[in-house]
């Protein structure tokens, strides 16, 4: 990447590179995130070696790490992902995008922008960006190369949705979860519906279900006090995780997105309910990832499992007018790739900047100490004006050679130019 000597890498996996059941297997949960970042961050080296910055990304569709490192050291980012989540590196090595310079940063922008997301243009995902960036400056795995790229992501994926209508027809995950429930249940109106964990996912769920006029809403949570804030807000029920087996028989439609590390619904639970009620189906819409509903339940007569495999085949056709405003959000994009890009170069051209005015300044107290040696009875007052009126004579003369060494950073004679001032200034 340069003089500054720091390589920008993306290891990671996503939606479009692995299922469901392996995503769920690296995502980590909040307390792996914080516990993970916590043990390398803080200026503690740990088993980060040649990595100097990291941030970790994992939401539902894509676990990604965000490295400024000495080397290309995608092998010590794969080792630290597998060993952390207990997972056999070959089952995974097939899987893993490696992008390193250039390529990185364009792919954090594609995902802050949302053009990387199961749908297209979604907003969580910036919300998701924002988050894991905050993290790592809590647990002091961020730097300068790192924190200028994520707040370069941020503002990207705030400018793609202010600035163009990428995001203005709602096609969440879970508002597409509800249209694809509304095809199996016409009824929403009259159908008892139970959302299973109160977090953000589950938040837009019960949004969409309301859009489309569903009435009866019971929010279940493993702490009550969440479901019932979320329930309050929207004019539903509230209920314990304790309370689950007892709703179930009378529950229609279940959306689940728990965060949980395991599965909640599984075939022992849920087939005795179907045995109870013959004639009324069952939907479950598992939104989570790792998943919430055992993949077998699906086998259960009278149940229709949904999880988020089945939305990402089923979205392919729904965004059309999303699709239009890409090269629009693109354009944002290269305008913000350049300013970091050229930011990179900058700091290639820094070191110099700073060693050239080092040795100007040598220069100018040893010719200030001099001069003052040989008017031994210069007042301290005078000395003191001299003193300024050197720095800002040498500040002047450096002045355009420092404003022309940043603009030519990026540019094609960079290295010319560099080299030409090392010379010039005896800094070989």
């Amino acid at each position: 990447m340069g003089n500054h000597q720091l390589h920008i890498l993306c290891l990671g996996l996503s939606h479009q590179t692995a299922s469901v059941s392996l995503r769920e297997q690296l995502a980590f949960t909040p307390h792996r995130l914080e516990s993970s970042l916590a043990r390398l961050g803080c200026g503690d080296p740990g088993n980060l070696g040649e990595i100097r910055e990291l941030v970790i990304l994992s939401t539902c569709n894509r676990v990604e790490l965000y490295a400024a490192t000495a080397s290309d050291c995608f092998s010590t980012l794969e080792n630290f992902l597998t060993e952390t989540q207990n997972i056999p590196l070959d089952q995974i090595t097939p899987l893993f995008y490696r992008l390193q310079g250039k390529a990185a940063i364009q792919h954090l922008l594609n995902v802050s922008a949302g053009l990387d997301s199961v749908v297209l243009g979604e907003p969580q995902i910036l919300g998701q960006v924002t988050d894991a960036y905050s993290i790592a400056r809590k647990h002091g795995t961020v730097g300068k190369i790192l924190s200028r790229l994520f707040q370069t992501a941020i503002q990207a994926g705030k400018r793609a949705r202010t600035e163009t209508t990428i995001s203005h027809n709602p096609a969440s995950v879970a508002s597409v979860a509800v249209k694809l429930i509304s095809q199996s249940v016409p009824d929403l109106e009259a159908a008892k519906i139970m959302i299973l964990g109160a977090g953000e996912m589950a938040e837009l769920a019960v949004e969409a279900l309301r859009k489309r006029g569903a009435i009866q809403i019971t929010v279940v949570n493993r702490t009550l006090q969440h479901a019932q804030e979320l329930a309050q807000r929207w004019g539903g029920q509230a209920a314990s995780l304790e309370m689950l087996l007892n709703l179930l028989p009378d529950t229609d439609i279940v959306i689940t997105s728990t965060g949980a590390p395991h599965t909640i619904l599984q075939t022992s639970m849920i087939a005795p309910v179907m045995e109870t009620r013959p004639s009324r189906p069952l939907v479950l819409m598992d939104i989570a990832v790792p998943r919430d509903v055992d993949i077998d339940v699906a086998e259960i007569p009278g149940v229709s499992l949904f999880d988020m495999d089945t939305l990402t085949a089923k979205l392919e056709n729904a965004l059309a007018q999303r699709v239009a405003e890409v090269p629009y959000v693109e354009a944002i994009l290269a305008e913000e790739l350049d300013c970091f890009l050229e930011y990179l170069a900058t700091l290639d051209v820094v070191p110099l900047i700073i060693k050239m005015h080092q040795r100007a300044d040598e220069i100018r107290q040893a010719e200030l100490e001099k001069t003052i040696r040989r008017i031994p009875d210069l007042p301290p007052d005078t000395q003191q004006q001299i003193d300024v009126l050197t720095k800002s004579i040498v500040n002047k003369i450096l002045h355009s050679p420092t404003i022309r060494l940043r603009e030519e950073a990026s540019g094609p004679n960079a290295i010319d130019y560099a080299d030409i001032a090392r010379g010039l200034f005896g800094l070989d």
